[in-house]
Formats: structure tokens, C-alpha cells, sequence
């Protein structure tokens, strides 16, 4: 059995219990209508009894020990318990099928399930396209982020390298101007030398004796005093730790003066010598200018 033909069964269940219940339901509404009416109806029937004087009570108690009396509570009772079932009217003239109209009502019914399983389903397979439709979507877009993905990581590769080549080739620039600096350094440092040693025939032709590094003692014996502050109390510390460190500060001065001085001298003497060299290049190429010279006149 199919699902739908399931689904047909179960709402046809559902229909023959609703129209039970509608049925059971209309007839316990009839059943209290009458019951609200019994009790009118006897005060009715007990004032009329009244009116109908003493001869007509003689009579009734006359034939009252004849025969017995009814009892009056019981068309009551009866009519609470035993329900009054009445036939549907039947038009005059046609007959009613019920059979019929039972067959249209499960038709109809029967059609509008039908109509909304069919637009279950069709919503059914929209939402299934859609999901397809999504589905499709998100991988075109998946492809389209790796791809993207892809270029960007080339991009990347590219600068990267693009970024080791400019580091190399910066380092080897930086190594090159280090060799030359280091090699005019030396060549400054060996003219230097060979200045010092001329320094050093004027002081021995001028008949001085004392060595560099006498000189260096000699000027440290001047600068170093002796640090006595055992006896000294807490000001007299605090004076001498302001006078060494303002010693310490003109030492430092004094040192970056003859640094700057030492870096100056060095540029005066690369100067010169760039101006020496420039100068024998010139008297160099003059010389051979002149020697091409034939009969007072250029070739």
C-alpha cells in the first residue's frame, strides 16, 4: 500500500469519528432541551388539576381504591434517561439517498486531500530544486575561492621572492660598500701610520725621549685621584658622588669632542689624498699628451 492511499484511509477515520461525535453531541444537547421542559409542563398539569374542584378529587380517590394510582415521577425519569429519538423529516415527494450524499462528502473530501498532497509535493520539489540550485551555488563558489585562493598564494610566492632578491642583492651592496670602506680605512690607517712614524723621527731629531705610552701613564696619574670617603658622612658622600659624576661627564664630553675631531681629521686626509691622486692622474695624462706632439704640432 502506498502512503498516499494511507493517508486517504486515515482521513476517512478521522471523518466517519467526527461525524460520530457531531451525532452524539446533538443528541445530548435534544436530551437536556427536554429535560428543562419536563418540569414546566407538571406545574401545568397540577394547576389544572386544581381547578377541576372537590368532586372531580372525590371521583379520582373513588376510583382511586378501585385501581392504583400512577406514578407521577416516572414519565420523568424516563424521559431523562431514555432519550427522545426523532426521525429526520423527509421532503414530501423525493427520496434522500443517504448512501449518496455520504459518497459526494467522502469525494470532496477526498479531492481537497488529494489537492493538498499534490501541492505538498510540488513544494516538495521546489524546495528540492532550490537545494539543488544552492547546492550548485556553493560549489561554483567553493571552485571560485580556491581558485582565488590559488592566485593569491602565487601573488605571494612571487612577492616573496621578488622580496629575498631585493634582500640579497641589498646585503651584497651593503658587503660591497663595507669591503670598500673597510679597504680605505686600512689604506687611511697605513697612511696614518706611516704619518706617526714621521712624527716620531721629528721628536727623536728634536730630542724627545718619552714613549707614547709614558705619556698615557703619565696623563692618567694627572686625572686619577685617590677615593678616600671612609671617614666621610652622608652630605659629604652625596658632594662626591655629584663631583664624580660631573667628572665622568666632562670625560665624556671631552671623548666625543675627540672623536668628531679624529672623524674630521679623517675626512681632511681622504680629501687630500682623493685631491693628490686627482692631481697625478691630470699631470699623468698631460705627460702623454705631450708625447704625441710632432714638429711643435698634434696628430
Amino acid at each position: 500500500m502506498s502512503d498516499v492511499e494511507e493517508i486517504l484511509e486515515e482521513y476517512e477515520e478521522e471523518q466517519e469519528e467526527e461525524c460520530i461525535e457531531e451525532d452524539h453531541e446533538e443528541h445530548i444537547e435534544e436530551v437536556e432541551e427536554e429535560a428543562m421542559e419536563t418540569p414546566a409542563e407538571e406545574h401545568e398539569d397540577e394547576a389544572k388539576e386544581k381547578e377541576g374542584g372537590e368532586g372531580a378529587q372525590e371521583q379520582e380517590s373513588g376510583e382511586g381504591e378501585s385501581k392504583p394510582k400512577p406514578n407521577s415521577t416516572l414519565p420523568t425519569i424516563t424521559r431523562l434517561f431514555m432519550p427522545n429519538l426523532v426521525p429526520p423529516k423527509i421532503p414530501d415527494g423525493e427520496k434522500v439517498d443517504f448512501d449518496d450524499i455520504h459518497r459526494k462528502r467522502m469525494e470532496k473530501d477526498l479531492n481537497e486531500l488529494q489537492g493538498l498532497i499534490n501541492a505538498h509535493f510540488e513544494n516538495r520539489k521546489k524546495e528540492e530544486e532550490e537545494l539543488i540550485s544552492l547546492k550548485d551555488r556553493i560549489e561554483h563558489r567553493r571552485a571560485e575561492r580556491a581558485e582565488q585562493q590559488r592566485i593569491r598564494s602565487e601573488r605571494e610566492k612571487e612577492r616573496q621572492a621578488r622580496v629575498a632578491e631585493e634582500r640579497a642583492r641589498r646585503e651584497e651592496e651593503d658587503a660591497r660598500k663595507k669591503a670598500e670602506e673597510d679597504a680605505r680605512k686600512k689604506k687611511a690607517f697605513s697612511n696614518m701610520l706611516h704619518f706617526g712614524g714621521y712624527l716620531q723621527k721629528t721628536e727623536k731629531k728634536s730630542g724627545k725621549k718619552q714613549t707614547e705610552r709614558e705619556k698615557k701613564k703619565k696623563i692618567l696619574g694627572e686625572r686619577r685621584k685617590p677615593l678616600n670617603i671612609d671617614h666621610l658622612n652622608e652630605d659629604k658622600l652625596r658632594d662626591k658622588a655629584k663631583e664624580l659624576w660631573q667628572s665622568i661627564h666632562d670625560l665624556e664630553a671631552e671623548k666625543f669632542e675627540l672623536q668628531e675631531k679624529f672623524k674630521r681629521q679623517k675626512y681632511e686626509i681622504n680629501v687630500l689624498r682623493n685631491r693628490i691622486s686627482d692631481h697625478q692622474k691630470v699631470k699623468g695624462s698631460k705627460a702623454t699628451r705631450g708625447k704625441s706632439m710632432v714638429g711643435g704640432r698634434w696628430k
